[in-house]
């Protein structure tokens, strides 16, 4: 199983995103914010789609395998 980052480190990251949100956002975010590679694949994967809230993205991550 590939290592996805805790809903702590995703948040730090995504701090400031206006939501709701796509992956491109959420990833332009995260890298603005000093992410790390391990947030940054983490959200390259997830599904494409727009994202309500920082719960919906840490739920998606949460499902990675």
């Amino acid at each position: 199983m590939t290592n996805v980052p805790t809903p702590i480190q995703l948040q730090k990251c995504l701090s400031g995103v206006d939501y709701p949100a796509r992956p491109g956002g959420l990833m332009e975010r995260a890298r603005e914010q000093g992410a790390g590679q391990e947030v940054l694949d983490a959200l390259n994967r997830i599904p494409d789609r727009q994202y309500d809230g920082p719960n919906a993205v840490s739920k998606a991550v949460g499902e990675l395998k």
